[in-house]
């Protein structure tokens, strides 16, 4: 498929970095023009936590954005830039609209996932709180290997690994992300999806309620 939101060039071109863990981080990965229309698409998160897509009324930009990152072209480029195979493991695709003052907290991804991505969505990023940290240590936010901004159009992809720390300074306010998992498999892709939209449904009925 011909991608009209996501430049994957730019993505090919921008080297993996293999210590302490394999990631990749590149700016400019949406299209001229692309973050206006994903902004006016973007649905409304009034809450922070994850979010699965297909719970969410999504406009058209969203819509395509979402159908580009799952596709096998992004796949495959994913593929060559880690050296790994991934058609064994089904991408699972949330968004957060909002940074509490818990989120950012040092940590790894849980085994469940093979590889993680984050695609910053922000229109316009005046802060320097909040950006995320790809870290050489599981309890020091300034053994910093690489800063990514949350600007519209940054892009990071890690592979999963026991050592895979990353985290951000407390940042709490809108901060648009979109985030994609290649999960180890149709149970822990299934099994995550539930979990998320559960902790969704109960959101709402807290907020319904004013709880």
């Amino acid at each position: 498929m011909s991608t009209e939101i996501l430049d994957l060039d730019k993505l090919r071109a921008q080297p993996l970095v293999r210590e302490p863990f394999p990631f990749v981080v590149v700016s400019g990965m949406l299209r001229p023009g692309a973050i206006q229309k994903i902004s006016h698409d973007f649905p409304d998160i009034a809450d922070g936590g994850v979010y699965p897509v297909d719970i969410l009324p999504l406009g058209p930009a969203m819509r395509q954005l979402v159908e580009e990152i799952c596709s096998e072209e992004f796949r495959r480029a994913v593929e060559e830039k880690f050296g790994l195979q991934l058609g064994g493991n089904p991408p699972m695709v949330t968004l957060r609209g909002r940074s509490r003052e818990k989120d950012g907290r040092i940590h790894r991804d849980s085994d469940d996932k093979k590889v993680s991505l984050l695609l910053y969505l922000n229109e316009n990023w005046p802060h320097r709180t909040g950006n995320l940290r790809m870290l050489r240590s599981p309890d020091d936010l300034e053994s910093t290997v690489a800063e990514i901004p949350s600007s519209a159009g940054s892009l990071v992809i890690f592979e999963v690994k026991p050592h895979g720390w990353h985290g951000h300074h407390r940042f709490v306010g809108e901060r648009r992300v979109l985030m994609l998992n290649y999960m180890t498999g149709a149970e822990s892709h299934s099994r995550e999806l539930k979990r998320h939209r559960f902790s969704a449904k109960l959101k709402g009925l807290k907020r319904r309620f004013g709880l």
